[in-house]
């Protein structure tokens, strides 16, 4: 086994998500099926500026009763199990992608099925776990651990002694020992088909019991993201690692985070045991004994833990909505370590796979049918993804504390949260970051091109006027951000009408956080103003004229971003920018000309 631990040759981005321009965090649609998911990507993930969706492991698998773990016993790497085959998967992700949502992919390199008995996967292939005999990869019996484990039984029966745990069989799972190169290449094949298609990287099931080191030299050797996806071409995968670590054992989550994130199981039991108690939450993170923030992926819940395995205890999950809202936003909210949601099905049996029925196209409510519950699309948490998008970069600010579990913050001057955990409404005033003006609450309504569908925020000299309301209800937070202002109807070219600040056509020359030295230094004039939704920083005559012609010819390396979340092609140009899409992330799609 590989010990040591370099770093040579590890972008950063196997710790950060290439997604897209003013989209973030993950939602785990587990179990959907492979077109459900492409259309739930254009019909709501997209339009609502999540980062990526984690899939469920998409090979071949042992078919044993219709469990959701039979998907966590792969026969072979072929792709092809019941939510779908490769050609079914490579669409999605292409679709995903199309609409500036990310794939993520769970994947299973640790071990291939339970011990005993032979027969075909889902995809038809031929396997026999009695001799060891795996044709579809191939693997055969010198590809496994049996040899290295020395317990009586071949499984693990002792999680104070490491070797166990790495080299034994896991509930009998037959253990691959990724220590030999043919094993470490037949893995990064695996992983590598789906960076083709065009996924950005991977949950990694089971890490715990598999070497650092053999894992280091595995992900090195993975391909960067597929420019025929609309990468760059220079972004590495990104990387995060199931690693069970709740102390009291030698092997710790630490050990993992040379070479990708791992999941910090902490934080659920962390957040889970504060329900009541928000203002706690304050310092979360390091503070508290657990991973870096670049280190760590945070979640309140998930597939395992939800059914009582994977580390178990007590965690808040969709049976306690109002608590699973609550906490969920501020998750999403505040700014330690990589957030993913959960999307869940009924149960009654911890064992139970998914329902026979996937949850229906998006058709603008608030949750799904057939047995599907869908967190993710909860009023309360439906727009997190937008949210979090938008104040990528800040950090949390302007901590404030309400009596009765209320808790408000900003982030930087780009985003502004209040939370009520209590039994009474909350209203007043409370200090922010954000710059002056009206702002959409996230957490009742949209942004749309004439502002909002919900209620506004109302900033005013650093302070916003609330009204947070108790109870189960997806009106119990407030989220904001900027309601964009159109420009009014003018003729002559767009920024051609103001020569001063007395101009009664402005047209906005700038983007949230625009500071006076750099609205000047676009030849624009800077006007700052007590009227709501009048822009501070306005095109002149002399300045950012119109786009268009050669003008819009900007290397995506120059651009800069004119727009706002949500805006359209019409309301790009009427700003005098330009409109170019663009899926390279970080580029944006409307700009200021040349």
């Amino acid at each position: 086994m590989k010990l040591g631990l370099t770093l040579f040759g590890l972008g950063a981005a196997q710790w950060e998500a290439a997604y897209a321009p003013g989209h973030s965090g993950m939602v785990h649609l587990f179990e959907w099926g492979w077109d459900s998911i492409a259309e739930e990507c254009e019909k709501f993930l997209g339009p609502k500026k999540w980062g990526a969706v984690q899939v469920s492991p998409p090979t071949e698998n042992r078919i044993v009763g219709g469990q959701w773990w039979e998907k966590y016993q792969p026969i072979s790497y072929k792709i092809g199990n019941r939510s779908g085959d490769h050609d079914r998967f490579a669409n999605m992700v292409r679709r995903c992608n199309a609409v500036g949502v990310r794939t993520i992919v769970d994947v299973v390199p640790n071990h291939m099925c339970g011990g005993g008995g032979s027969g075909t996967g889902t995809a038809g292939t031929y396997f026999d776990a009695n001799s060891l005999d795996f044709p579809g990869v191939p693997y055969s019996r010198n590809d496994f651990n049996d040899n290295n484990c020395y317990t009586s039984s071949g499984n693990i029966e002792n999680y104070g002694d490491a070797n166990q745990v790495r080299n034994c069989r896991l509930v009998n799972l037959i253990d691959l020992n990724q220590g030999t190169e043919y094993v470490r290449e037949k893995i990064v094949d695996y992983l590598n088909q789906f960076i083709d298609m065009g996924a950005i990287g991977f949950r990694v099931d089971a890490c715990k019991h598999m070497w650092p080191g053999d894992l280091e030299v595995i992900f090195g050797r993975l391909k960067n993201l597929s420019v025929r996806e609309g990468f760059k071409g220079s972004e590495r995968p990104f990387i995060f690692q199931e690693v069970i670590d709740q102390g009291g054992e030698p092997i710790t989550a630490n050990e993992y985070t040379g070479f990708g994130r791992v999941t910090e199981f902490k934080y659920c039991m962390g957040v889970g045991s504060n329900t009541h108690s928000l203002k706690h939450l304050a310092n979360i993170g390091p503070d508290w004994g657990y991973l870096g923030p670049m280190s760590a992926v945070v979640f309140i819940n998930n597939h395992d833990n939800q059914r009582g395995h994977g580390g178990g205890g007590h965690v808040v999950t969709f049976e306690e909505s109002w608590a699973l809202k609550t906490l969920t936003t501020f998750m999403m909210g505040h700014d330690y370590g990589e957030p993913r949601v959960m999307s869940s099905y009924y149960f009654s049996d911890p064992d139970e796979g998914p329902p026979g029925w996937q949850p229906n196209g998006y058709d603008g409510g608030y949750g799904c049918e057939n047995g599907w519950v869908c967190e993710h699309r909860w009023r309360a948490i439906q727009n997190l993804g937008m949210f979090r998008g938008s104040v990528h970069g800040t950090g949390v600010t302007k901590w404030t504390e309400g009596w009765d579990n209320q808790i408000a913050f900003s982030r930087g001057n780009k985003g502004f949260m209040a939370i009520n955990g209590g039994s009474s409404n909350w209203s007043g005033s409370i200090a922010t970051s954000m710059p002056d003006g009206e702002y959409c609450d996230l957490g009742q309504g949209d942004p749309t091109e004439g502002g909002c569908t919900g209620p506004t925020i109302r900033v005013s000299g650093g302070q916003a006027q609330i009204n947070v309301p108790t109870g189960d209800s997806p009106l119990f937070l407030n989220l904001a951000r900027p309601a964009p202002t159109l420009p009014s109807t003018t003729t002559g070219s767009p920024g051609g009408e103001c020569t001063s600040c007395n101009c009664s056509n402005k047209r906005d020359c700038g983007e949230m956080g625009t500071q006076q030295g750099e609205c000047e230094s676009k030849g624009c004039l800077w006007c700052p103003s007590s009227v709501s939704g009048e822009p501070w920083c306005i095109h002149s005559s002399s300045g950012d004229g119109g786009a268009g012609g050669s003008s819009c010819n900007v290397a995506d390396s120059s651009k800069r971003d004119c727009g706002y979340m949500g805006i359209n092609s019409s309301q790009c140009q009427a700003l005098g920018c330009c409109w170019s899409e663009s899926y390279t992330g970080g580029v944006p799609w409307c700009y200021y000309p040349a």
